[in-house]
């Protein structure tokens, strides 16, 4: 049978079709599986982990069929339970698809310790920038002490021990200032102790 008797035979015409069926049959196959393979049209909404601990994540998150990792963790906010979830990403609200990941930024425990920077012979005002700058927060009561110098910084007191420089506190710490009086009989002093101390409320 010569070629062009073939091409309009009904065998080449049976066999064409046979073909374009089996390429059908492929294509709705990979479309199928390509579907299932990546869950189209699947979408799950992401919950609000804020302030769960990992237990609770845990559980929320495999009852969802969804993945989770921390990633880090933040500074210490105190309006959040320690080790709970800070922030998250996906944000709660997206909708992703089943076995995503989501990634946890933890509270952590507590404040992190910070060293007490030189504080002695500044002013007022120049260690209270510097000590909030850092972190710590500076209490209303304030210890003076007979110096000549008014308003200068001559002691901190942390729980009722004074600091010096190098110690290590945790951070948002409140600190008393002991300062100068200012007045003329006083004596510059050359440490933090001295034996006349007044309160004042």
């Amino acid at each position: 049978m010569s070629f062009f008797k073939f091409i309009g035979s009904k065998v080449f015409f049976k066999q064409l079709l046979m073909a374009f069926v089996g390429l059908l049959v492929l294509i709705i196959f990979s479309v199928f599986w390509l579907n299932f393979s990546t869950n189209h049209n699947q979408k799950i909404e992401v919950p609000n982990l804020s302030k769960m601990s990992l237990e609770e994540v845990e559980q929320t998150l495999d009852d969802l069929d969804l993945n989770w990792e921390v990633i880090d963790s933040a500074s210490f906010n105190a309006d959040f339970p320690n080790k709970s979830v800070i922030e998250q990403s996906p944000e709660a609200g997206d909708f992703v698809k089943e076995n995503r990941k989501i990634y946890l930024t933890l509270n952590p425990s507590g404040y992190k310790d910070v060293e007490i920077p030189d504080f002695y012979g500044k002013t007022k005002r120049q260690a209270v920038s510097q000590l909030t700058a850092i972190g710590f927060r500076i209490s209303t009561q304030e210890i003076y002490v007979k110096d000549i110098a008014k308003d200068v910084v001559r002691g901190l007191i942390f729980n009722g021990k004074d600091l010096k420089n190098g110690d290590k506190i945790p951070q948002d710490s409140e600190l008393i200032l002991k300062l100068g009086d200012g007045n003329e009989g006083g004596m510059q002093m050359d440490s933090l102790q001295t034996s006349e101390e007044v309160i004042i409320e």
